[in-house]
């Protein structure tokens, strides 16, 4: 991974490139972020850089993290999040990164967090079908069904689909390409859909596996 970057999703719209045909893209506020520490592979057995995202009152930020930033000499950022990056020379702590780190064309992987849909049963989880809603089915027409045999496994195996809490869980969407860049408002429209709400934090970096 040699690009990365951490912004704001702000939302999806529709641009239309040279030959008139519609894109569906999403528009994200990527950066600007600062690097707030380098690790190195002689310090911490890595090569990373931590980039900082989005202005936060001093009051909203504890005193370990306060020193943090001290040591850095950079502004409180409300966002952390490290990237590993196979050469880390080319910045240096007080850089800033900006969004035409990417240019039109990059394929990226975007990750966010998905919204969150509360406890949730089969059907809406796991797209279980129901079952009829006449002839005797009875007030379970929504409900799971068999959940395995009786005397052998005498268990229910690992991964059964089962109701539980859907959403609100870490999100990558691979191989997603860069339409637009607009650099002067650190925007990035980015093809599709990604995860999570608006306003939420996304992260962008180069495509671990091209399609």
């Amino acid at each position: 991974m040699q690009k990365g970057i951490i912004g704001k999703k702000i939302g999806m719209t529709q641009i239309f490139d040279e030959a008139g045909k519609f894109i569906p893209v999403t528009v994200v506020e990527a950066g600007p972020c600062v690097v707030v520490q380098k690790k190195t592979v002689e310090n911490d057995g890595y090569n990373a850089v931590q980039l900082g995202f989005g202005d936060i009152r001093a009051k909203r930020v504890n005193k370990p993290l306060q020193g943090h930033f001290k040591k850095a000499d950079v502004a409180l950022k409300r966002t952390l999040k490290e990237f590993r990056l196979d050469d880390i020379d080319a910045l240096n702590v007080g850089d800033i990164v900006k969004a035409d780190t990417f240019a039109e064309g990059d394929i990226v992987d975007v990750s966010g967090t998905s919204k969150g849909k509360g406890f949730a049963g089969t059907i809406k989880r796991h797209n279980f079908a129901r079952l009829k809603e006449s002839h005797g089915t009875g007030p379970v027409h929504r409900h799971a069904g068999s959940m395995g045999a009786c005397s052998s496994p005498s268990r229910i195996f690992k991964g059964k689909g089962m109701p539980g809490q859907m959403g609100n869980a870490k999100v990558t969407i691979q191989n997603l390409e860069v339409v637009k860049v607009d650099a002067e408002n650190n925007l990035i429209a980015i093809k599709g859909a990604i995860p999570g709400p608006k306003n939420g934090t996304v992260t962008v970096v180069d495509c671990v596996k091209k399609a």
